[in-house]
């Protein structure tokens, strides 16, 4: 009898904090698990009220698992169930690897691992949000230094951590909270799937500006709104789109900014979407003005591949993504005055439209392909490189929501 054809699977486990990313961000690297040869887990809370997520995975064949967690906040109380949901979990499934992504996530997962004695422990930063962005005054100082020594802990227990960005494993590197024995390794971001945002045209007509993002001050929402109200007063054709819902986060703009900005037509307000290549396929040029801590924004990367230039800060994260006067412009943070100049490249010159789209895309399939950037994760894992194929399973592909 072949000894390999009973050999169980080595069991991976995914822990996510929120459902809805574990395909619309991770799916490509879920199947790249399963190609291959693991058995794979995925935890996040909400799972069982988003039935879409639950239904794609398991036709994937993935295994899920609900799990305690708030996603924002900092309440010992629910934390501690979070940590003890999470172990009990890895004792019971006993993974052999686990990958956490995400704050509370690589915290309290990659605790709950090495109490479990998991064998294998990796933690990907996503971006550093709220706690380290702007500057550390009142409540944002006291969530920085907890959050910062709970990163330290968890981070310390792990076999190596995945960056998005080089400014953020400097940072932890800086700060101590990442020690010098503890392994690390830059990606290209989580990547982008270049056939499901595939290249569009571009619309005819004056430039339209997109920004999709969480309506939260550090994403750069009033400075885009004050750029569009400026520009509108000289050339009212141009048109100004905002895609994004109001955020539970303590950074988040007020419902009556909203209004207000859209009352005095600066701009559109198009809501959450679901899917946004729509709105991408009706952009011209996408603008992320952020001074969050990025890791590497998935926005900018799905703009990049349907060939839309960009115009971005020069901030972590972002200014990875564009090459000045390339494929975009790079701007300063918190400058109005340098937003309004790049929008105005466009108007001026629409023709930059086209030229600095195309080498959006190109740059997005040689570096932030999703394939390629999942290829060096796994290799690194100790998994294998998969093969890298021309096309997976777009998201949903399988299930059809009812």
């Amino acid at each position: 009898m072949n000894s390999k054809l009973n050999k169980p699977k080595r069991r991976f486990l995914l822990v996510s904090g929120s459902s809805y990313s574990l395909v619309n961000f991770r799916g490509p690297l879920v199947q790249s698990l399963i190609s291959a040869g693991l058995e794979v887990h995925a935890a996040s809370p909400g799972l069982h009220d988003d039935p879409r997520t639950c239904r794609q995975l398991e036709a994937w064949g993935v295994f899920v698992h609900d799990i305690p967690m708030q996603r924002t906040g900092l309440n010992p109380w629910y934390d501690f169930l979070t940590l003890k949901a999470l172990y009990l979990l890895m004792r019971n499934i006993r993974p052999d690897v686990v990958l956490a992504y995400t704050i509370k996530p690589v915290v309290y997962g990659m605790l709950a691992a090495w109490l479990a004695k998991v064998p294998q422990r990796y933690a990907l930063i996503t971006g550093l949000g709220y706690a380290f962005a702007g500057e550390a005054r009142g409540k944002r100082a006291l969530v920085f230094h907890l959050v910062r020594r709970l990163y330290s802990a968890a981070l310390n227990k792990v076999d190596k951590v995945f960056f998005q960005n080089p400014d953020d494993e400097s940072l932890f590197r800086d700060l101590g909270i990442l020690r010098d024995r503890v392994p690390s390794q830059v990606l290209n971001g989580s990547g982008v799937d270049m056939a499901h945002f595939a290249t569009a045209p571009l619309p005819d007509g004056p430039p339209r500006f997109l920004l999709v993002a969480r309506l939260l001050a550090d994403k750069g929402v009033r400075q885009y709104a004050e750029a569009a109200r400026r520009i509108k007063q000289q050339h009212p054709e141009v048109v100004f789109q905002l895609a994004g819902d109001i955020d539970s986060n303590p950074d988040t703009i007020s419902q009556q900014e909203l209004d207000t900005w859209v009352g005095e037509g600066s701009l559109e307000h198009l809501g959450w979407l679901n899917d946004v290549r729509l709105a991408l396929a009706e952009s011209s040029v996408f603008v992320l003005p952020s001074y969050y801590r990025e890791g590497t924004p998935r926005s900018i990367l799905e703009a990049m591949s349907m060939g839309r230039a960009v115009i971005t800060t020069d901030a972590p994260g972002c200014r990875e993504t564009v090459t000045n006067g390339d494929n975009g412009y790079l701007i300063p943070v918190k400058n109005v005055d340098a937003l309004v100049k790049a929008m105005q490249h466009f108007i001026d010159r629409p023709a930059l439209v086209k030229t600095m789209g195309q080498r959006s895309h190109e740059i997005a399939k040689d570096k932030y392909d999703v394939h390629k950037v999942n290829a060096v994760m796994l290799e690194a894992m100790g998994i294998g490189k998969p093969e890298l194929r021309n096309r997976v399973q777009k998201p949903f592909d399988t299930i059809t929501a009812k």
